[in-house]
């Protein structure tokens, strides 16, 4: 090609390019109405890539922790301290879970904590709804005083009124039995409104049974109802929603719960151990753990006086006390997602 016509090409191109620029301007940018939409277009693209990036940034901060004790899990004992070793194990082995499992007692204490979590969810539950429904419909005297009493529980700490409790549990009711080291301490403890923060649940359940129209419960007493009856068949079915939202917190905190279980129940009684008071016992004492669960002879003794052993056997020791967790959440999100945290019972 000459340079003649190579110039008559560029030229030809240039002129094409400009063409097909004033084409575009002409069908965006043309009148302001045009610009307008082109521009909220370009935003709302804008905006979408930075949610996403917010939203896998976030998923990244939440999943990071989880995926990093996956993978220590995971890990043979023998990379504890291998520099090329950071995300996926050299060697894949289950020996942390062998020797988590035996130094947990992890059948025995994962038995105590569904045991207790769950006698302990439902006393609360009603207890809390129970105590909710009265401040929220019934009148009394002092009504006012003691629901002032209820939610200073909320912010008073355990420990101030652990020594009365103690005292009062060692001569119960005053039949000089002691309650301490049963659970069911806990278990009268969730009963009379006294559990894991029992106070925040009243409030909730009061928020709640006052915004559900009055109606509903004069229609029950015109039928004869007495108020119990009001609660259970008219109230109680109509609260769903939170009892769903106090049943899984109540489940939550009671299972990861190591001051009460620990003070009152555990450290009393050798027998009775959840996976958390468990736990305790390992991060003060790992090395007699392991000597009593009869792994000692798997490794060198140096190992166990590796604090990454430790850490690596207390993450995994955690894992395995989350599963259980893991679990139910899967089992009660379906009630979660279609009946929704408030007011699910005003409709239907």
């Amino acid at each position: 090609m000459t340079t003649e016509n190579k110039s008559r090409f560029l030229n030809q191109t240039f002129q094409k390019l400009k063409l097909e620029s004033h084409t575009v301007y002409d069908k965006h940018l043309s009148t302001p109405y045009k610009r307008t939409m082109t521009f909220e277009r370009i935003l709302g693209w804008m905006a979408l890539m930075v949610k996403y990036f917010l939203l896998y940034g976030l998923a990244f901060v939440i999943l990071y922790p989880l995926i990093q004790q996956i993978a220590i899990a995971l890990r043979a004992p023998e990379d504890i301290n291998n520099p090329l070793v950071l995300w996926i194990p050299e060697t894949f082995s289950l020996m942390n879970f062998k020797i988590s499992i035996i130094v947990l007692d992890y059948w025995n204490a994962l038995k105590n904590s569904i045991l207790l979590s769950g006698i302990v969810t439902i006393l609360q539950v009603l207890c809390t709804a129970l105590a909710g429904y009265a401040f929220a419909r019934l009148k009394f005297k002092g009504q006012s005083i003691l629901f002032g009493l209820v939610l200073a529980t909320i912010i008073v700490a355990p420990s101030t009124i652990e020594l009365p409790l103690k005292m009062t549990l060692m001569n119960f009711l005053g039949t000089g039995q002691s309650l301490l080291g049963t659970p069911l301490i806990l278990y009268i403890f969730a009963a009379t409104g006294m559990g894991i923060k029992s106070g925040i649940f009243i409030y909730l359940f009061r928020q709640f049974f006052r915004g559900i129209p009055e109606e509903l419960e004069e229609a029950a007493h015109v039928d004869g109802a007495n108020p119990i009856q009001v609660f259970f068949r008219v109230m109680l079915p109509n609260a769903r929603g939170a009892m769903v939202l106090v049943g899984i917190l109540t489940f939550v905190w009671q299972w990861n719960d190591a001051y009460f279980t620990a003070n009152f129940v555990s450290k009393i009684n050798g027998n009775f151990a959840t996976l958390t008071t468990k736990m305790m016992s390992i991060r003060n004492a790992i090395q007699g753990a392991i000597q009593q669960a009869g792994v000692w002879q798997l490794f060198d003794q140096d190992v166990t006086q590796n604090p990454l052993f430790t850490s690596m056997v207390l993450n995994t020791s955690a894992m395995l006390s989350m599963i259980p967790l893991l679990i139910f959440y899967l089992l009660v999100q379906k009630i979660l997602f279609t009946e929704g945290i408030e007011r699910s019972g005003l409709v239907g």
